[in-house]
């Protein structure tokens, strides 16, 4: 019999489908965020809402033929969840096939080498790169609008070769996070009475910032939608999880993350985090843009198991998470002495300077399309890679794999001795009480277990988001 995670799965996936959104009659050329909300996005001490975000989605839907807009789910508050699938349009056109390639590599079961490394070459890279999950670090959603629309519109020829190798999926986390977060910073008509900071309620229904400790239980709807996608549907090689705020006296924290790593994931995954992070660090650099830490320059690692980011390493996925600065209402950066020496964590220090909301999307411009870069550039490896880390985990899982030991006659009850009107418990002979304590013999036996590698979640002192 199979497991009934296994019906529930596909229940899940089936679900989602009738959902999806299809892309509208392209009528003309995308709209300008300019053009559509009532002050830009970007600009100081406006914030647009989740209502606004979402009716600029489905007219961006109705106009580029480089995006497919997909309802994943419900909110806890019942607002659409939305996803924007943007690529080439000969990629959206077979979408199934580029789905089914990754679900295949990421697997593994039952594909070889040979097998794998043709998949890679037909596949898409396959990244999802997300905004607003902690509704008041408004950089994110605020300059996903930005970027959507110059994916959709822009024509120069990295832009080209990005839809043409990869798949990405925009999407949002939290809908009523920022619909509330939005609403009470732009209750005020005078722009410099604007604020967040006195917020009645929190801004996800039931858990507030703890949304991103969800990602293990999956206790919350929006949660819910968003592991579907990932684990269930689309298996994305890369995972970007954005946040706020950025270490005092910087602009922003980029991977790679403080050591000792977590030793319990594959070492390709980590070593391709690192990949990605000094990529994002570099276009930065390149660009003029200063200001961006790693490593020591904060306490972030890759150890707490319940966060977007960090559970995807669990299902060998190249795990981001950012940092920034930045919001509706200017703010200066200060002066960090310890901060303004260069060094291998911070490489190109920023001076104290005022800082504005459009400073911030700009810098996140730069880091997703780093991002999308590093999945173009290493398009069939990250493939590759995905299906080698999964056969490595059933490899290790097969290793492990066996007849269950016999047990001992240890004095312990059997299973009937539980059961309604069974005799008392005898007690536990003094010799047989040190039999909670494991003897290298049992260590050593074979245990009976599935071909899937176990999952150790050790804990340890680490920073969360």
């Amino acid at each position: 019999m199979k497991p009934h995670w296994l019906f529930l799965s596909g229940a899940l996936l089936l679900q989602a489908v009738p959902a999806a959104a299809q892309t509208g009659a392209q009528t003309s050329t995308p709209t300008p965020p300019e053009r559509f909300f009532k002050q830009p996005p970007g600009t100081d001490y406006y914030l647009a809402n989740y209502s606004e975000y979402e009716a600029y989605l489905q007219k961006l839907a109705t106009q580029s033929d480089r995006m497919k807009l997909v309802d994943i789910g419900k909110s806890a508050e019942g607002r659409s969840q939305w996803m924007a699938i943007v690529s080439s349009p000969a990629n959206l056109a077979k979408l199934d096939e580029y789905r089914a390639i990754a679900e295949k590599l990421a697997r593994a079961h039952g594909v070889d080498e040979a097998q794998a490394r043709a998949l890679a070459a037909q596949g898409k890279a396959v990244v999802w790169i997300d905004a607003g999950m902690h509704a008041t670090e408004t950089v994110t959603s605020q300059g996903q609008i930005q970027v959507l629309y110059r994916m959709l519109t822009q024509s120069d020829p990295e832009t080209m070769r990005m839809l043409d190798d990869c798949i990405i999926l925009f999407a949002h986390d939290n809908p009523d996070g920022m619909e509330l977060v939005a609403n009470w910073y732009m209750r005020s008509a005078d722009p410099k009475k604007r604020e967040m900071a006195t917020l009645p309620r929190l801004y996800q229904k039931y858990i507030g910032h703890d949304n991103n400790r969800d990602s293990f239980m999956a206790a919350m709807p929006e949660t819910e939608n968003v592991n579907r996608v990932l684990f269930r549907q689309w298996y994305p090689q890369i995972v970007y999880n954005q946040h706020q705020t950025g270490p005092e006296g910087m602009v922003v924290f980029v991977p790679p993350f403080r050591d000792p790593f977590n030793f319990n994931y594959d070492p390709i995954v980590m070593a391709q985090l690192n990949e990605v992070g000094f990529a994002m660090h570099s276009r930065l650099i390149s660009e003029g843009k200063a200001g961006s830490g790693t490593r020591s320059a904060a306490p972030y690692s890759t150890w707490h198991n319940g966060m977007e980011r960090s559970v995807a390493y669990f299902h060998n996925s190249i795990g981001l998470l950012t940092e920034i600065i930045g919001g509706p209402t200017p703010a200066k950066i200060p002066l960090v002495p310890s901060t303004q020496l260069p060094r291998g964590d911070e490489m190109m220090p920023i001076g104290p300077r005022d800082w504005h909301l459009q400073d911030s999307l700009d810098y996140q411009w730069t880091l997703d399309r780093a991002v999308i870069d590093y999945a173009s550039r290493n398009r069939e490896r990250l493939l590759f890679n995905i299906w080698k880390m999964g056969a490595n985990s059933i490899e290790k899982g097969s290793r492990t794999a066996g007849p269950s030991p016999r047990p001992r006659s240890t004095g312990w009850p059997t299973p009937r001795r539980w059961t309604k009107g069974a005799a008392p418990r005898r007690s536990i002979p003094a010799s047989t009480r040190r039999c909670c304590r494991p003897r290298p013999s049992a260590i050593r036996a074979p245990i009976s277990s599935p071909p899937t590698s176990a999952i150790c979640r050790p804990r340890s002192p680490s920073s969360t988001r």
